[in-house]
């Protein structure tokens, strides 16, 4: 799987400078203006949607300085970034204010959720959910793998239960449903 995404990733990238890094199966992108990082993205996630072998793409996105040192990236844009990726549910995309204003500007779905508090971060932020690729029914996820079980359905627990993309997937769960948050 992490060799399919990683060709994906080159793909989208293709005419554009290569990850800033790879961080197990997430990939640090730098992109001079939005517009850039939305039209990358957009390609990307798409075809990871429309990839089955693929958990449901996350992503965060964040606008502002950085510091360059070597081939890495630091300082609070980077920071918020990564926090904001890491409040992001399967299949989401989370970005804040600047990126959202450019993604309304070109006609694409943007949510407002609000402020929200993220972790070694003073203040709260306004973040926003952009739709660059269809958003998934959250029933349909798995919520042991995050998979988008549908694509290789295996069954549902329940007629009103959650879908499991695999036996084993639904015996983790059974074990452990407290461990495994059903999606919203």
């Amino acid at each position: 799987m992490l060799e399919i995404f990683e060709k994906m990733v080159r793909e989208a990238l293709r005419g554009y400078e290569p990850p800033i890094k790879w961080i197990g199966d997430e990939a640090m992108l730098s992109f001079p203006e939005p517009e850039i990082a939305i039209q990358v993205l957009g390609t990307l996630l798409q075809a990871c949607r429309k990839e089955p072998r693929l958990p449901l793409t996350r992503a965060g996105l964040n606008h502002g300085q950085v510091i360059r040192r070597g081939n890495d990236l630091f300082g609070s844009t980077i920071n918020i970034a990564a926090r904001i990726a890491a409040l992001a549910g399967p299949g989401q995309l989370l970005a804040t204010q600047p990126i959202a204003e450019t993604a309304a500007a070109k006609g694409i779905l943007v949510r407002d959720l609000g402020k929200m508090a993220l972790r070694s971060v003073a203040d709260e932020v306004p973040l926003y959910e952009i739709e660059l690729a269809p958003s998934p029914e959250p029933a349909w996820i798995d919520p042991v793998c995050k998979m988008h079980a549908p694509y290789a359905s295996y069954r549902r627990a329940a007629p009103d239960g959650p879908w499991f993309c695999s036996p084993q997937c639904e015996e983790a769960y059974r074990k452990s449903p407290q461990t495994y948050p059903l999606p919203r």
